[in-house]
């Protein structure tokens, strides 16, 4: 069946760093690690799919 609209299936994640209180701005599905900008933490890890957030999820835009 052929969609009418295409709609948005992007995510991105609004993640807090636990380790410096940071906030950023993560895509769904990176497939590179994401660091923090201020401290360096690991906040995502891919695997393949969607990522594995090791900091705490805050929203979630579309």
């Amino acid at each position: 069946m052929v969609r009418a609209r295409r709609t948005n299936r992007s995510v991105f994640y609004r993640v807090k760093c636990p380790d410096c209180e940071n906030e950023q701005i993560v895509f769904e599905k990176a497939s590179t690690s994401v660091e923090c900008l201020v401290c360096g933490r690991i906040l995502a890890e891919p695997t393949g799919g969607k990522v594995t957030l090791t900091g705490e999820k805050l929203a979630e835009y579309q």
